[in-house]
């Protein structure tokens, strides 16, 4: 008589409805460890579209690939300036696909950095992009586990136009700081191209309508220009990174 199978080796067993808790338990567990033997507590996460190309313009937004990719690899640059001077750095983060976030992706690897990259198995448009760390490449299948896996390090999020995904991204993260389930009050939330955003969400009629107070515009800044966002974002970051532990 040969051996039973063990339970935690039987892939019919681990795929199983039974065995989801052990699944959802797993993509809690196996980040948390490869972030803490890499040395990543502080991550500046990149959101936008997976659609946008750097070389095609059929609906003008090849300029958003572009500006993503210069301010990751400037942040990236000045995560090597922050480590020379307080002791602590921090890595750029994203969603792991194509467009606004292999940009990111891109830039930090190009300026001599890991990169972080938190896939999602989807049916289309979802796959790793070449620029992300082996050693730092994910991939997940419950949305929710990957969400607290962006957010966790995170000390700042930049928000590139995009679809349901970078909307679902975005208002989840306001909702957590508006709510105060965001342990951060001052993590910087930044939206690129006011214009874009403004047509699209009427922020003031919110307020206007009593669904949200005024004081909640502030949780979010809007910038036009790489320039304008590092010069808001980097003394923020080494505020926020010099008061946030995520060691214990």
């Amino acid at each position: 008589m040969g051996k039973g199978l063990k339970a935690y080796k039987d892939p019919q067993f681990l795929n199983s409805r039974e065995a989801r808790i052990l699944r959802i338990l797993s993509e809690y567990i196996a980040p948390e460890s490869k972030f803490r033997s890499q040395g990543v507590y502080h991550t500046v996460v990149f959101f936008g579209s997976a659609r946008i190309k750097p070389d095609d313009d059929t609906y003008g937004t090849s300029r958003y690939y572009h500006a993503a990719h210069e301010m990751s690899y400037k942040l990236a640059l000045y995560s090597k300036e922050l480590k020379e001077e307080t002791g602590e750095n921090f890595y750029i983060c994203t969603g792991g696909g194509p467009g606004i976030m292999e940009a990111a992706n891109r830039g930090a690897r190009e300026a001599g950095e890991k990169t972080i990259g938190l896939n999602i198995s989807l049916p289309f448009e979802q796959h790793p992009n070449p620029y992300i760390s082996d050693e730092l490449n994910m991939e997940f299948h419950y949305f929710f586990m990957r969400k607290l896996w962006l957010l966790y390090h995170a000390k700042a999020i930049i928000v590139f136009p995009g679809g349901f995904g970078t909307f679902d991204e975005l208002f989840e993260t306001l909702t957590l700081i508006q709510t105060k389930k965001m342990a951060k009050p001052n993590i910087s939330v930044m939206l690129y191209d006011k214009e874009y955003w403004s047509d699209l969400i009427k922020f003031n009629k919110l307020v206007d309508m009593g669904m949200i107070c005024k004081e909640d515009l502030d949780i979010f800044h809007f910038f036009d220009s790489v320039e304008e966002g590092l010069t808001y974002l980097k003394p923020r970051l080494k505020d926020i990174i010099a008061t946030v532990d995520h060691f214990i």
